[in-house]
């Protein structure tokens, strides 16, 4: 029986926050909001001046970075191969399944949307697609969760799993932040990454996940003592 859990309904929520925004924004409206928190992150009366020291905003380009093409793809590449070797080859094929497929709706969104990037800042990195919604929110949501969910099914352990959602979460925050705080993003292209991501990893864990950890041979979960419960 359809049970109404955490599990279930964080994702539909999100899932319908996405499209909440989703559709506010292609209809050209705005939040007063989104110029209120990007100016937040600027010096008053100088906004082509992010907050803070000179450190804060390199370390802040280092983290956008995680959430790169190149950041998030090193970082499949390495989950997928780890995967494979410890003989889950159905789960690594899974994880790599999902990351790209978002990868391509991504930019499939942002070119039907085209929403604008902010102009009330100057940007302190570069930009080449368009706003909506954060590709860098979105896939960054989607690859880490979906990491967590699938080394979880595969360690069958709940400690190793609460662990690496708790990193992804950090890492996921972090890297939405630095968006608005480059001035790259408006934060409800962030916000609707997240809600995003978070639908389709959970999607992509519940049921290609399972299903692809449900096709391992036993005996290949068995030569891989350390993902073993």
């Amino acid at each position: 029986m359809f049970s109404l859990t955490p599990r279930v309904l964080v994702p539909v929520a999100a899932a319908f926050g996405f499209l909440g925004l989703a559709v506010y924004i292609a209809s050209g409206q705005s939040f007063a909001f989104d110029r209120s928190l990007v100016l937040l992150f600027r010096v008053a009366g100088d906004p082509s001046t992010p907050v803070g020291p000179a450190w804060l905003r390199e370390a802040m380009r280092d983290v956008s970075g995680l959430g790169s093409f190149v950041g998030l793809g090193m970082m499949t590449i390495c989950a997928t191969l780890t995967l494979w070797l410890c003989g889950f080859r159905h789960l690594a094929v899974g994880l790599a399944l999902s990351v790209i497929a978002a990868t391509l709706v991504s930019t499939g969104l942002k070119i039907a949307i085209g929403r604008e990037r902010p102009d009330i800042v100057e940007h302190s990195a570069l930009t080449f697609t368009a706003s909506f919604p954060s590709g860098h929110a979105f896939l960054s949501a989607v690859t880490l969760l979906s990491i967590a969910g699938f080394i979880g099914l595969a360690s069958r352990r709940r400690d190793i799993t609460r662990v690496c959602l708790w990193l992804a979460w950090f890492m996921i925050v972090m890297i939405g932040i630095s968006r608005v705080y480059l001035g790259v993003h408006w934060p409800t292209d962030v916000l609707a990454g997240w809600c995003l991501g978070v639908a389709w990893s959970s999607l992509a864990v519940a049921y290609l996940g399972r299903k692809m950890a449900a096709a391992e041979p036993a005996q290949e979960a068995s030569r891989s003592p350390s993902l073993r419960a």
